[in-house]
């Protein structure tokens, strides 16, 4: 028996330029599949009225480090150089597979509460192997799309983090693979969390990209964030070790060379911008335009909610405000004219929908609502008067919406939040951060080592 869904009636934006938007269209789903995206679509299917509503292909967030929500908050005013010092010198060392549990069982919830419906959690907390286990574990119970990038312990700041001599284990990667990710077909699939140049040696850095090689896993790496990672030349000292590859995304970018963004360009590399944390912590100013003028399709992250929200709402208006106080501010300092190629409104839903989904390695299954595609799926009230009345759905959900109107959310055909309400246990879900909050506060601070 074929299940089917008809979402009826909304303005749909189907982020794919051969189908288009369609003001008061219909979007047919079955057996978890878009199986059409028209006007006036008639079948036999559970019929949700959409009128009133954008709908839009789920959010994609390529790089959020899902383990951190049990300190959200924990660290507001951090730079980059406080964050490594007061997460992961302070928190991470003291976490357990139920802390990571709790986080991302609570985080991957907050995802699909906010439209997020494919994440690329960046664990780097695998102090046991039992830490990967609890973190797929959670994921898996949400529901969300997901890629697992599997990462380094956190046991010791400065032996993970500085010069390291110590690598991914590669036995404790193979058994995550073999146990729980067989297959690249469900909706959780593996990638390898790398630290890359700068903060490893380079047989470190070797030996973590044949691993990922050698396990057909993606890899992800944070390079460029603030002046001195600029200066470490990271993609380049990749280059020269010859690592460079379709299968790396390089997550923030702040300070790379014209250089080096040509020869990420050039090997069909990746970008993941995290506009919220790149403007408040330091990093430097997000780089969505240098990336669109090489060529490249950058995505949008959160990155962590120890500073930041965890919602694509804000880092859409982050990445958007702060690229034109970037051109506005260069202009303003030459007396020059603001030009007319800015950053638009849809190149940034562009970024946080297909091209997110081209990062995260899913394009062929979501990212845009296109027959074939898998069916994840957002409405959003558009009614709410915060976002009334409705002239230009893309500013509408760009500069106007935010999580409270996201109504319905859909994950590969099954229905996650319905009417403004989570389908989840979000009670267990929140004394379960709750108590991991305790906990980790608890150990910290007998060790005397409470951050700022």
């Amino acid at each position: 028996m074929t299940d089917r869904m008809l979402l009826r009636s909304g303005h749909v934006l189907s982020m794919d330029p051969a189908v288009g938007d369609l003001p008061d269209g219909d979007v047919l789903i079955e057996d978890g599949r878009i199986a059409a995206v028209a006007h006036g679509i008639e079948a036999d299917a559970d019929v949700l009225d959409m009128t009133g509503r954008i709908v839009l292909p789920g959010f994609v967030d390529t790089h959020r480090h899902t383990w951190e929500t049990p300190i959200r908050g924990c660290a507001p005013n951090a730079t980059l150089d406080d964050y490594f010092v007061d997460v992961l010198d302070t928190f991470a060392p003291v976490y357990r597979p139920e802390d990571v549990y709790a986080g991302n069982l609570a985080g991957a919830l907050e995802c699909l509460n906010a439209g997020i419906t494919t994440l690329v959690d960046w664990s780097h907390i695998n102090n046991t192997p039992e830490h990967p286990d609890a973190a797929v574990q959670a994921l898996a119970e949400t529901g969300i799309r997901a890629q697992y990038a599997y990462g380094s312990a956190n046991t010791s700041l400065a032996e993970y983090w500085y010069d390291s001599k110590t690598a991914i284990p590669g036995d404790d990667v193979r058994r995550v693979r073999e146990r729980h990710f067989a297959s690249d077909g469900g909706l959780l699939t593996m990638g390898l969390a790398t630290r890359g140049p700068g903060f490893c040696l380079d047989d470190v850095v070797e030996a973590e990209w044949r691993l990922a090689r050698e396990l057909d896993l993606p890899l992800t790496v944070h390079v460029a964030m603030g002046r001195l990672a600029g200066r470490f030349g990271m993609v380049r000292r990749l280059h020269g070790l010859g690592l460079l590859g379709p299968d790396t995304t390089y997550v923030h970018c702040c300070h790379l060379s014209d250089e080096e963004w040509r020869l990420v360009a050039d090997s069909g590399g990746t970008v993941s911008v995290a506009p919220q944390v790149e403007t408040q912590m330091g990093h430097g100013w997000p780089p969505l335009a240098k990336a669109i003028e090489h060529g490249l399709r950058p995505s949008l992250s959160i990155d962590v909610v120890t500073t930041v929200p965890g919602d694509m709402f804000t880092q859409i208006r982050a990445a958007f405000g702060a690229e034109r106080a970037r051109v506005n501010a260069a202009c303003w300092e030459t007396d020059s004219p603001v030009p007319d190629t800015m950053l638009t409104a849809r190149q940034i839903l562009v970024a946080a929908t297909v091209d997110g989904a081209h990062v995260a390695g899913v394009e062929d299954r979501t990212g845009s609502l296109t027959p074939g595609k898998r069916a994840d799926v957002v409405a959003i009230d558009a009614t709410a008067l915060n976002v009334a009345p409705l002239v230009d759905p893309v500013a509408a959900v760009t500069l106007s919406a935010d999580v409270s109107n996201v109504e319905t959310v859909i994950v590969d055909g099954v229905v996650r939040k319905r009417d403004g309400r989570l389908l989840a246990d979000v009670a267990r879900a929140r004394r379960l951060v709750e108590e991991s909050r305790d906990r980790l506060m608890a150990a910290v601070e007998a060790r005397g080592e409470r951050p700022a």
